[in-house]
This record gives C-alpha cells, sequence and structure tokens, in this order.
C-alpha cells in the first residue's frame, strides 16, 4: 500500500470513527461511572469488534451476508435489539440513580463487584459488532484502498492496525471526555438526565435500525 493511499485510508476512517454513534455514547457513558482506564476495556472491545467485522468483508462474507435477505434482516433485529436492551438499561439505572448518588461519592468510586473489566469488554463488542450496516461499510470500502498486486496479508495487517489504533483512540477520548465532565454529574438529578438521554438515544437507534427491516 502507497503511504499516499493509508493518508486517505487514515482521513476517511477518522471521520467515520469520531463520528458520534452508539459505540461513542457508550464509552463516554463508562468513561463517567467507571472512569477512562476501567473504560479502555469498553473501547477495545469495540475496536475487536470492528477488526471482525473487517475480516468478515475482506474474505468476502460481508458480501454474501448483505446478498442473503434473510441473515442481513436476523443481524438487524438482533444487534437492534441489544440497543433497545441497553437503552432500558440505561432508564432503569436512572430510577437508582438519585439514592446511589445522593452521599455526593464520586461517580468514578461505583462499585464495580457485578461489573467486570470483562463485562464492560463484553458491552464494548456487542455494540461495535450489533450493528449490520459496517458490514456494508467495509465491504464498500475497503477495496478501493486494497492493491490487487501488491501482498493481501500485509495490506490486510495494515488496514485492520490502523483502524484499530484509531477506534481505540478515539473511543478512549470519549471515555475520557465522559471522565472530565464527572463532576457535573455529582448532582443526581444531571446523572439521571444523562441516563435518560443516552438511553433514548440507543432505543432511538434500536428502532430506527427495525423500521429500517420493515421498510426494505
Amino acid at each position: 500500500m502507497e503511504f499516499s493511499t493509508w493518508l486517505i485510508y487514515l482521513g476517511v476512517i477518522s471521520a467515520v470513527i469520531f463520528t458520534p454513534g452508539p459505540s461513542a455514547i457508550l464509552c463516554m457513558s463508562h468513561g463517567l461511572k467507571f472512569g477512562k482506564a476501567k473504560s479502555l476495556a469498553t473501547a477495545v472491545g469495540g475496536a475487536i469488534a470492528a477488526s471482525i467485522l473487517m475480516t468478515i468483508s475482506i474474505v468476502g462474507l460481508g458480501a454474501l451476508l448483505a446478498a442473503s435477505e434473510m441473515a442481513f434482516l436476523m443481524v438487524k433485529l438482533i444487534g437492534a435489539s441489544y440497543l433497545i436492551y441497553l437503552g432500558v438499561s440505561a432508564w432503569k439505572s436512572s430510577y437508582l440513580s438519585s439514592d446511589s448518588h445522593s452521599d455526593g461519592l464520586g461517580l468514578n468510586k461505583v462499585n464495580l463487584s457485578d461489573e467486570f473489566i470483562y463485562s464492560l469488554f463484553r458491552k464494548g463488542v456487542l455494540v461495535g459488532i450489533s450493528n449490520p450496516k459496517d458490514i456494508l461499510f467495509f465491504t464498500a470500502l475497503l477495496p478501493s484502498f486494497i492493491n490487487s498486486g501488491a501482498s493481501q496479508v500485509a495490506q490486510y495487517l495494515a488496514l485492520t492496525g490502523t483502524w484499530f489504533i484509531v477506534d481505540v483512540t478515539g473511543m478512549f477520548i470519549y471515555a475520557s471526555l465522559g471522565c472530565k465532565i464527572g463532576s457535573w454529574f455529582e448532582k443526581a438529578s444531571n446523572l439521571k438526565f444523562f441516563e435518560r438521554t443516552t438511553g433514548s438515544f440507543f432505543i432511538l437507534m434500536g428502532g430506527a435500525l427495525i423500521a429500517s427491516t420493515t421498510e426494505e
């Protein structure tokens, strides 16, 4: 891969990754609740999910999935259901925030006994891989950056490695942003507002995904 091509690829994926979406909102939420260090697990999970989707697209299964209406429909419905589940969970959490944070304790001191690092990582993976549009995006994007006359393995490593680094960096920035504004959420009503807004966003995204399947 030529350096000029790599620079273009870097610019394109940076614009895509840094555009706010479900993974960004999740990382910001985890940064707020658990701190940016622990939220790195969420960011890594999302980046691994994207790498999996990219690999699927590169080997040609992405096009096969896109061609299979039933398989594509199932992926979309599963992804939409999980987004709605996250939204409902955030709303439920908002009802508990008033009592659990009424003592003025810092948000990053939340007890993690029920929220292990693996759980944060798993949520990052599930949110990152639950958007079937990424499969189509990678299928449409990658061919324009691949040189058929050069080593496919080297190009694959360059493409996925660059995406992984930029993705983790971008999501860690969102987690850090959530951590930075954490002091504003010491007030229970502000935390409740954030959690309900986040929950509504996930429910809206899930609903829109379901609506798109019924229109096709």
